[in-house]
């Protein structure tokens, strides 16, 4: 499971949405998750999901990754059904296990929720998987300029955001590692109650912090020998510049979000 989180990863490839300036993207993903959660309809989620499918045709990236990237939410997804269906009155009952019913408000919430969860996964997905570091801290900085004249430290913000992101799959890749380690001693990670297993995983999560902070470590000695200083007077190698494509992306988005707006789907 470990190995299918997608998030932070980054799949080159020639297509529109990787083509897209990561300022627009990061705008978009914004209003697109907002967008979500005015959906109230089932027809509504089938227009989203349409669009959704739309975004990973276009991105021209294998399914596979969209896949993996659910896997590690599925208990999160199943658990939020279990919860709304169980626990949400409202409606005709559907089904009684004991004390516990499950009536159609409780359902149609828990399968309203579990939808957007699905949709705002895979949409975050996309956006790591088209958008290099580089532009994704370039764009997430120009976007938090605004905040420079209240003190807020843009570029180290851009930059700590864009690291933290970058380091997800090299730490994936650690754990990995150190539980097959941990295996070949003979430690085992799925046996025993909840508590038991929480307490197999301090083997695992030890090395990993230790190996976290010396990553850290190193890459602040790096930055330190090579006289990296950010913010004011940095210069780029790609100047962010908004092209047509852009305005017609944004265009669409909000074009679909006063059409669910007005529609009320």
């Amino acid at each position: 499971m470990i190995k299918d989180i997608t998030m932070g990863q980054y799949y080159p490839a020639k297509s529109l949405l990787h083509d897209l300036d990561p300022r627009m993207k990061i705008v978009l993903l914004f209003f697109y998750m907002v967008l979500i959660f005015f959906v109230k309809t089932f027809y509504g989620f089938f227009f989203i999901g349409i669009i959704t499918l739309g975004m990973i045709k276009g991105s021209r990236l294998p399914v596979r990754f969209f896949l993996k990237s659910l896997r590690p939410i599925l208990i999160i997804i199943s658990f939020t059904l279990f919860l709304h269906a169980f626990f949400t009155k409202g409606g005709e009952v559907l089904l009684s296990i004991g004390p516990l019913t499950v009536e159609a408000d409780g359902l149609v919430t828990g399968l309203f929720m579990t939808l957007r969860l699905i949709i705002l996964v895979i949409t975050t997905s996309l956006l790591t998987l088209t958008t290099s570091p580089i532009a994704l801290t370039d764009g997430i900085e120009y976007l938090l300029s605004p905040l420079k004249k209240i003190g807020v430290p843009a570029h180290e913000v851009a930059m700590m955001m864009t690291i933290s992101l970058r380091f997800i799959p090299i730490l994936i890749l650690e754990s990995d590692k150190i539980m097959k380690a941990q295996l070949a001693r003979g430690a085992d990670f799925n046996r025993g109650s909840i508590v038991e297993r929480a307490r197999n995983m301090i083997p695992l999560m030890v090395p990993l912090f230790v190996s976290a902070f010396r990553r850290a470590d190193e890459l602040a000695s790096a930055m330190e020998a090579r006289c990296y200083r950010g913010g004011e007077g940095r210069t780029r190698l790609h100047n962010l510049q908004l092209s047509p494509r852009d305005y017609y992306a944004l265009t669409f988005v909000a074009s679909v979000f006063m059409l669910f707006i007005v529609t009320g789907l």
